[in-house]
């Protein structure tokens, strides 16, 4: 009989990129051959709260480690799967013990993530001091209210929800199609970009983990199977490849987090050449690419070949205040095709239509007012209030003889705090001055020695928080 449960099935996997395809072809196969299912009796209710869908261990391993390894739920050595039932035990009453394994790729995880380890000592210090008046320049949040403009587009698209003519459900898991059109015809102007290669998230980050993986080897601080590459003021903050082993995939940040640094177009011609040399993808990350005020690239699609090895993400968050509407895109060229030739586009387009309904219709119409003639202008403004809290951070610290860098082409700055170690800047600055920054080792091992000071906070609170700096540090 037909399984109504498979649809939940399906919706428990969040597949990574790489590798996706066979696992497709291998999961559909399983599916076909109905070798994932035990056999229900025609009297069985698929959705009574007791019915239940097995899983056949020794034909689920027949799906590679990649692709399990962002489940939601431990499907690897799941031994049955039930829909839930109201009552927290058995029918008998007695407790029921689970026989479902714990997914060993989240045991690989790191324990914490930087800003809720920041969060914590950032809580342990207002008890320290109840009355101290904590300035945050740590986590990239923006602060600033929303333009007029965009804010008023969503709120009238809301209210024409409550109206039997204005009511609109799903739309379109890839994205709004007028929304997508904009995308392409504004930021990506000249560069040959279609809208059918623009899917729209409801964030980058979400975009960036459907790519992304590695387990944390915890006696080096790095993930396994990631090969890192510095990036410092000692190669301009890109990465010398001559003694990098190839990768399938090369994840690029520009401008970057935290450095600030964005990339020339020299640099970006070298990075799309070892990407066509080693037959690898770029991972292209443009999120701050409207804080370039000089003549570096704003996107990747702007170096000749890079249609064939790269993918872009990008978002809405500090291109117009959206950190907590949630919108932003990825771009998937149709010329960019795995070994055997099959398009990457159509895996993303899957894994979009499997995973995701689709960002909110409300933060879609934000981002068209955004794109907007007016909407472009009044985010120019809006990010002119950061790129001047950020001009001012670099001269504080610059007066202090410290080696400072971004703040140009960034809403970061990245100073340098020589023989020192970066959580214990982080604490003293905390400490004496009350300011939340960032220590630069928890963007990785190459960060040891910085701290990144975020300019996204009002005028009045960076001006006081560069008068505290001044008075801790000096001339440092």
């Amino acid at each position: 009989m037909t399984l109504p449960t498979l649809h939940h099935l399906l919706l428990l996997l969040l597949p990574p990129l790489i590798n996706t395809r066979a696992n497709i072809e291998t999961f559909q196969a399983l599916l076909s051959s109905k070798q994932l299912f035990t056999d229900l009796d025609d009297d069985d209710d698929p959705f009574h709260p007791w019915s239940s869908v097995c899983l056949c261990q020794s034909d689920i391993t027949q799906l590679n480690s990649s692709f399990l390894a962002l489940t939601c739920f431990p499907f690897v050595k799941c031994e049955s799967y039930s829909l839930a039932h109201s009552s927290s035990s058995s029918p008998s009453g007695t407790v029921c013990q689970l026989r479902v394994s714990r997914n060993a790729n989240m045991e690989k995880l790191q324990n914490g993530y930087l800003f809720p380890e920041i969060a914590m000592r950032q809580i342990v210090h207002m008890e320290k001091y109840p009355n101290a008046k904590i300035i945050s320049l740590g986590i990239g949040d923006t602060t600033e209210p929303l333009p007029l403009l965009i804010a008023s587009a969503m709120s009238k698209y809301s209210h024409q929800l409550s109206t039997k003519e204005g009511y609109q459900g799903y739309g379109a898991e890839q994205g709004n199609k007028e929304l997508r059109n904009a995308i392409a015809a504004t930021i990506y102007k000249d560069m040959g970009i279609k809208d059918t290669e623009v899917f729209i998230s409801d964030g980058a980050q979400c975009d960036i983990s459907r790519i992304q993986t590695g387990e944390y080897m915890r006696h080096s601080g790095k993930y396994g199977g990631i090969e890192y590459m510095k990036c410092g003021p000692e190669n301009m903050f890109f990465p010398d490849f001559t003694g990098v082993l190839r990768t399938d995939i090369i994840f690029f940040c520009s401008p970057n987090n935290p450095t600030g640094h964005a990339a020339s177009r020299e640099q970006l011609e070298q990075l799309v050449e070892v990407a066509t040399k080693n037959g690898s993808i770029i991972v292209y990350d443009s999120a701050y690419s409207d804080y370039i005020s000089d003549d570096s690239p704003t996107s990747i699609y702007e170096i000749p070949g890079a249609k064939e090895v790269a993918i872009e993400i990008s978002s809405f968050s500090k291109l117009a205040g959206f950190t907590g509407v949630r919108l932003g895109w990825t771009v998937v060229p149709h010329e960019l095709s795995y070994s055997n030739g099959f398009p990457v586009h159509k895996d993303f387009d899957r894994i979009i239509c499997t995973c995701f309904n689709g960002a909110s219709n409300i933060a879609q119409r934000g981002g068209l007012a955004c794109l907007s003639n007016e909407g472009r202008e009044a985010t120019k403004n809006l990010i002119g209030v950061y790129k001047e809290n950020a001009r001012v951070l670099t001269d504080t610290f610059a007066s202090m003889g410290l080696e400072v860098y971004g703040g140009t082409n960034s809403p970061y700055v990245w100073v340098y705090f020589p023989g020192r170690k970066s959580w214990d800047v982080f604490t003293e600055i905390l400490e004496k001055t009350h300011i939340i920054t960032v220590p630069g080792t928890g963007f990785g091992p190459g960060g040891e020695g910085f701290i990144r000071v975020s300019s996204f906070n009002s005028t009045e609170y960076v001006r006081e928080a560069c008068h505290r700096l001044k008075n801790f540090l000096g001339r440092y």
